[in-house]
């Protein structure tokens, strides 16, 4: 049964992309190239809007008993995927799609999908009590939105969404969680075809109907792992969007630049101009990198103390910030 789940998702989200950008350039879904673009020629844009759908009809065949039980949570990515839709039709304001976002996260509160607790640090579990419902807000807006920033050049975050859904479908399966290992990898699978078209030179883009919903599905089996391991094992698996966003946002409050102001500074920038402009050597270097780091997370379990683990991750957060000023640096980058 999971085969044929896994050829009808790649099959179909290949026939919907093809279908999808043959049409999208006289739709108004088209990417016309600015000063912070990797990409020189009007592309087309919001091929998330066809393996979210390919995803949207076949999944109910195989899991309808989730269809009910999960009703909010199906709201609230319906949700997130229609703002980024309409982002990509006519490109909606940030304003409103952290306001999505956050509405979003309030529907899967109803599901019982928030952060309970941060983890155990020494004997102490941090819970998080009314704080949860705000926590999980800012958690889930905040990697959404992290996922989206690192969709800057061919491929990269559909290959990052592989490696970390893959590591999504170990904790189902090793779990016997069936939600988890179903959604990880309907994604995983509609990715699996997405990037026939968006490996360099990308003939599509995913659009933000495709980072900003794979970002909230990400945050979703984020949530749903943390009752089978440490909070801190997420910050692994999910290391590469979490890390580019602190260190981009860490470097430009010391260059007194506001925070959420666009650059070319992000990892993929730095090791693109370290490869020569090089993109699939650039997706490959940051691909491996994700998958050790997600690799490393699933090693930690329940009676992992939180603690050791945290302060690894922010360890790590410093050695890779102190390496990428040194790249920076040494190719005369203006960050």
């Amino acid at each position: 049964m999971y085969l044929n789940y896994f050829f009808i998702i790649f099959f179909v989200t290949l026939l919907f992309i093809q279908v999808f950008k043959s049409f999208a350039p006289a739709m108004g879904f088209i990417d016309i190239p600015n000063a912070r673009s990797t990409h020189t020629r009007h592309t087309p844009r919001g091929a998330g809007i066809g393996f979210v759908l390919a995803i949207a009809i076949i999944l109910p065949y195989f899991s309808s008993h989730l269809k009910f039980s999960y009703y909010w949570t199906i709201l609230a990515m319906l949700s997130v995927f229609f703002i980024g839709f309409l982002d990509d039709y006519s490109n909606t304001t940030y304003r409103t799609k952290f306001l999505v976002i956050i509405a979003a996260t309030i529907l899967l509160f109803f599901d019982g999908i928030y952060i309970h607790n941060l983890g155990t640090f020494g004997n102490t579990t941090l819970t998080l009590g009314w704080f949860a419902l705000p926590f999980s807000i800012f958690a889930v807006v905040g990697f959404t939105n992290a996922l989206n920033l690192i969709d800057g050049i061919d491929g990269l975050s559909a290959t990052i969404s592989i490696i970390i859904l893959a590591s999504f479908f170990v904790i189902g399966y090793t779990y016997d969680d069936f939600f988890i290992m179903l959604l990880s990898s309907a994604f995983f699978t509609a990715l699996l075809a997405f990037l026939l078209y968006n490996w360099h030179p990308a003939s599509i883009f995913m659009g933000d109907s495709g980072s900003l919903t794979l970002g909230f599905v990400i945050s979703i089996l984020s949530i749903k792992s943390l009752d089978y391991i440490p909070a801190t094992s997420i910050l692994f698996i999910t290391a590469i969007p979490i890390m580019d966003t602190i260190l981009v946002m860490l470097r430009r409050k010391r260059n007194k630049k506001p925070i959420f102001s666009p650059d070319k500074c992000h990892m993929h920038h730095i090791f693109k101009n370290f490869f020569e402009n090089n993109t699939p050597k650039t997706v490959f270097a940051l691909g491996m990198l994700q998958a050790i780091y997600s690799l490393t997370g699933l090693q930690f379990t329940k009676s992992t103390n939180d603690g050791y683990t945290l302060i690894l991750f922010l360890l790590n957060i410093i050695l890779v910030y102190l390496f990428l000023n040194t790249m920076i640096h040494k190719q005369g980058m203006e960050c």
